[in-house]
């Protein structure tokens, strides 16, 4: 069944101040007592993540609990999980892969970043109690649905990191496409296409979902703006039309 644009076809990319936008707006409307997370850095720099404190290891990274600011800000909370982004060689290796997902989909990289850090810490082999598998937490029925041919005639679809990001990458694009929102998108990622229609293409009343929604989206924003920042080597400033 088509949805307008064939899978794995370019798109324009959602950034700047739109993206932030949307991210912001939605992360304003979310309970707070919902949205955590938590990590350390071990000694071997494997980053272990957690929505609640675990032990006394576990440092806020992003959190809207009272008392503890969010990303966007200049705050050290979220700049831990920025710097580790930014550092660790996990990371760096599938930094080609987003790239090339990123230019196949329409779906920024920054988003894709912010999904993996989320859904599976960068652990290439992290599996879920579900059976969702990989960088992206891929489950079979997705990759049924969004590898393609020759992928799935590979033994290690799901397994493997470029593979695992590019049917994540599809999958985004889709439901971001036909639910025309990327907060609903990251919804029905969580909790099924059902559960958003269910909700009139809303986000549905589930605290699992909401707070992982929030955490995805709070992460996308701050690397939009760490990105955006980046590149902006002058600023200057433009008269308007004269009246």
């Amino acid at each position: 069944m088509s949805h307008g644009r064939p899978i794995g076809t370019p798109r324009p990319r959602v950034r700047s101040r739109l993206a932030m936008a949307i991210a912001a707006a939605f992360v304003a409307k979310l309970t707070p007592a919902h949205a955590e997370l938590w990590g350390y850095v071990d000694a071997q720099g494997m980053a272990h993540f957690a929505p609640s404190q675990v032990d006394s290891r576990f440092q806020p990274v992003l959190s809207s609990l009272s008392g503890i600011q969010r990303v966007p800000g200049k705050t050290d909370h979220g700049q831990r999980m920025l710097t580790w982004l930014d550092i660790a060689p996990e990371v760096k290796a599938v930094q080609p892969y987003l790239r090339e997902a990123a230019a196949a989909t329409g779906v920024d990289v920054e988003l894709l970043k912010a999904i993996i850090a989320v859904e599976s810490g960068f652990k290439a082999d992290a599996v879920s109690p579900r059976g969702a598998t990989g960088l992206m937490q891929i489950t079979p029925m997705t990759a049924q649905r969004y590898a393609t041919a020759e992928e799935l005639r590979r033994p290690a679809v799901l397994t493997e990191a470029r593979t695992n990001v590019l049917i994540g990458a599809r999958m985004l694009a889709d439901l971001t496409r036909r639910f025309g929102r990327i907060d609903a998108a990251l919804a029905a990622w969580n909790a099924g296409e059902g559960a958003v229609r269910r909700a009139g293409g809303q986000m549905p009343d589930i605290d699992e979902t909401q707070a992982h929604v929030h955490l995805v989206l709070e992460l996308y924003w701050a690397l939009l703006q760490r990105s955006l920042g980046a590149q902006a080597r002058q600023m200057t400033m433009v008269a308007g039309p004269e009246r």
